[in-house]
């Protein structure tokens, strides 16, 4: 197969593997002892008070998400809560703060709480301690400062039937969450908290992290009102992660009541004037006999150095297009060029290979590493781009897809905020966050985290975002990613059913043919999950 091929997969696949892989260098720095004592403190003068509203408005349901901010990596706090306060606005509204600007009654006027834990010792506004200790409504503490908690309340292994006692850093192989069994990557050298005391009779361990030798400790345990998980959920994760448990625990915290129900999207990827009408033609021919919708990602003018074909010149493509559009297929724009110009980012400057609105190159070791923004990025500069791929739909007479996906799954800031102007209903990727988001400040582009959904989201720039979760083939190894069969997406899918109402989202290249894709289909199709069109997130 061409190595250009297997390029356009494995930057796409990069994206989280490398990105989610930069949050753990924080985590684990120190292991408190059981007789830690309590610091609450006044408020840290780094913390901003203004807070980040957001999120899906309509439902009644909010999310309060307090996050540290102190110290070296205090800026990991902020991507922490991006991605809590993300995965909140599946529900409703949410709002994100420093812990150390929380006031006494804040969290009185939202559903439930998330404090994200990532600051050793970050100090605990005596507010906060208080209102945990007093809590009527769902509170999820990670990680770090538990301590300050059970200090502050002498009777608390009395009262809620547990007590911690030290980080467990010894391998961590996976966690069992409603009996299924999820992975944890093991480069993850992070502890997992353990337990001095559980009593079981008035704590409910909710998921069991399993150690190298098989003996289990709560990986989430629950008494009353509060709910703590015994790490961060959002260091290394993959598409069949413990990141799945809190993504489902937020149901428990903001829609209890939510009935089980699985779905399936299937995204057919990189369609581009260059595309085979015959390839096209022959997978929308199965997937209309098996009634399956789908997507399918198109981009409008396929350049490489020194040529250029706009998909109006391609009618046969053209026709495949409408083809797919009256029979079952949702397009969705992917693109004016996807590719920025004639040099390699990373690769050729080539189409469908390259990144368009972000800049990347491949390091030493064979990794595609994520630069920052394109030189001329503004408000302006990506606008432009969008409205020049409207312009080349209509002049191939097709419509203006209503969704977007970015090549390769990355753009900047001010790039996502393009696309929620330009008026698509929602976003169909994983995507990118930087810190300085949440507290108002410039986006910090050396300080990023991508992140997928198992679930539809309004995420903090105020897009929908529709899921792709479970990945995509890859025959062979690339870039360091390895090779990817229909049983490796249908084991992602199968672990993702410990979400009650989460999907199972995968994309596909048409130029792989049709023996993989209908075997994952028909995999996925038998672990329970119905396939639904875009517009049904």
């Amino acid at each position: 197969m061409p190595a250009l091929l297997l390029r356009r997969r494995a930057a796409v696949s990069a994206l989280t593997a490398f990105l989610s892989a930069v949050l753990l260098v924080a985590t684990g720095l120190a292991t408190p002892t059981a007789t830690a004592s309590a610091s609450a403190a006044p408020a840290s003068a780094t913390a901003r008070a203004t807070a980040f509203t957001g999120g899906l408005s309509g439902t009644g349901r909010s999310t309060l998400v307090l996050y540290d901010t102190t110290g070296q990596w205090g800026w990991l706090g902020e991507l922490y809560a991006t991605q809590t306060a993300n995965l909140a606005g599946h529900f409703g509204t949410f709002t994100a703060l420093p812990v150390a600007s929380y006031t006494a009654g804040l969290m009185d006027a939202h559903t439930a709480v998330v404090y994200v834990g990532s600051t050793y010792d970050e100090p605990l506004p005596e507010a906060f301690l208080a209102d945990v200790r007093a809590a009527d409504r769902p509170v999820i503490w990670l990680n770090n400062n538990i301590w300050q908690l059970t200090a502050s309340t002498p009777t608390f292994a009395a009262d809620y039937g547990w007590m911690w006692s030290q980080f467990d850093f010894s391998t961590v192989e996976g966690v069992v969450y409603k009996g299924k069994d999820l992975s944890r990557d093991g480069r993850n050298a992070s502890g997992v908290m353990d337990y001095a005391s559980v009593d079981e009779t008035k704590a409910k361990v909710l998921a069991g992290a399993v150690r190298e030798n098989g003996t289990q400790i709560p990986w989430a345990i629950r008494s009353g009102a509060l709910t703590y998980v015994g790490e961060i959920p959002f260091a290394y994760t993959t598409a069949s992660d413990r990141y799945l448990v809190f993504a489902d625990l937020l149901f428990d915290a903001l829609a209890p009541e939510t009935k089980e129900r699985h779905r399936a999207l299937l995204r057919l990827e990189d369609i581009g004037p260059n595309a085979d009408p015959a390839e096209l033609m022959k997978i929308a021919v199965e997937l209309k006999k098996r009634r399956i919708p789908y997507s399918f990602g198109v981009y409008t003018v396929y350049k490489e150095p020194g040529k250029a074909v706009r998909l109006r010149q391609r009618p046969l493509v053209v026709a495949a297009i409408r083809y797919m559009l009256a029979n079952g297929g949702t397009m969705i724009a992917h693109g004016y060029t996807h590719q920025y110009t004639d040099a390699p980012n990373p690769y050729n400057g080539t189409s469908g290979d390259d990144f368009e609105f972000y800049t990347a190159h491949v390091d030493e070791e064979n990794y595609v590493r994520y630069d920052g923004p394109v030189a001329e990025d503004s408000l302006a500069w990506a606008t432009g781009r969008i409205d020049k791929m409207k312009a080349e739909f209509r002049a191939a007479l097709l419509p203006v897809p209503q969704y977007f996906e970015f090549p390769h799954y990355a753009g900047s800031a001010v790039d996502y905020e393009a696309v929620r102007r330009a008026g698509f209903k929602a976003r169909y990727e994983r995507s990118l966050y930087f810190a300085g988001t949440l507290s108002g400040t410039a986006p910090q582009y050396d300080h990023m985290a991508g992140q997928f959904f198992p679930y539809a989201v309004t995420d903090v720039y105020g897009s929908k975002v529709i899921p792709e979760n479970v990945g995509n083939i890859e025959p062979e190894s690339f870039n360091n990613h390895p090779v990817v069969l229909p049983a490796d997406l249908v084991k992602a899918a199968k672990a993702n059913l410990v979400v009650r109402d989460g999907v199972a989202s995968f994309f596909y290249h048409p130029y792989l043919g049709t023996r993989w894709l209908l075997e994952t289909v028909d995999g996925i199709k038998k672990l329970g999950y119905t396939f639904v069109p875009a517009s049904a997130m």
